[in-house]
């Protein structure tokens, strides 16, 4: 009994002068005490080790029936004049998607395009640089609308088929073939069971455009009666029909808004 009255009388003791004096807590039965605002009053973020993080851009679109992605020439070290995906920092009050989108507008000049969460990669040693972990997005458009244009650190941006440069020995700066191939991957399984074939297309297209579309993706054929089948739910018809050139005019269709 009387080993817990010296206990209270010692733990008023560390409230009185926790509430009063010190501002520097390290014992966690202290910490427990304080209120929440004390607490965050006196936290120093500073005891932590913080790594930086970066968003990276894949950019897929399709281009004379090759799937390509945008890839910038870096102007500064490291890796400096090595191809890389496009890329930021997240600023400490930004969001991840705030981020990709202020990325992939700087770094390509591309606006309002559809993208989605790839992966994140967390070695330790990725970038010599320091600790960085990216989180990689997806982003994809159609050709028509892009005009692509160099960001604040890179002498260039262009389209690479994307095939040929998982084939080849290019070597790109950090980790960035390695999420390329992963982004392949991802779009290639998606396209089974999600609409993403349709961000490649313009609003309005034909039926034939959107078969190679899923052809390109998979890298195979597929059946036109089969085809039509899977699809015929996500599309709804337009009165418009392709006219200008010796083919028999085939109808637009336009995705349907409700499909997920």
């Amino acid at each position: 009994m009387k080993l817990n009255k010296t206990l209270d009388l010692v733990s008023a003791m560390y409230y009185c002068i926790i509430r009063g004096k010190s501002k520097k807590y390290t014992n966690r039965k202290e910490n427990i005490m304080l209120t929440e605002k004390e607490y965050l009053e006196q936290y120093n973020p500073n005891d932590f080790e913080r790594p930086s993080v970066a968003v990276d851009l894949l950019v897929f679109t399709i281009e004379d029936d090759r799937l390509k992605t945008v890839l910038v020439e870096r102007e500064e070290h490291p890796f400096k004049n090595k191809l890389s995906l496009p890329g930021v920092f997240v600023g400490i009050k930004e969001t991840l998607e705030d981020a990709t989108v202020r990325g992939i507008q700087e770094e390509t000049g591309l606006k309002d395009i559809y993208f989605e969460q790839l992966y994140t990669w967390g070695d330790v040693d990725r970038d010599p640089r320091m600790r960085i972990i990216s989180v990689s997005y997806i982003a994809i458009v159609d050709c028509a609308q892009i005009n692509l244009s160099a960001g604040k650190r890179t002498v260039s941006a262009a389209l690479y088929d994307v095939d040929e440069l998982l084939a080849s020995d290019t070597e790109l700066a950090f980790d960035h073939k390695k999420i390329i191939q992963y982004g392949r991957e991802r779009i290639r399984n998606k396209v089974d069971y999600s609409p993403i074939a349709f961000e490649f297309l313009p609003e309005e297209f034909t039926l034939p455009a959107l078969q190679r579309v899923y052809e390109i993706i998979l890298d195979k054929p597929l059946y036109k009666a089969g085809f039509r089948r899977k699809i015929a739910p996500m599309i709804v018809e337009t009165d418009r029909m392709t006219s200008g050139d010796a083919h028999r005019p085939s109808r637009y269709y336009r995705q349907k808004k409700d499909v997920k």
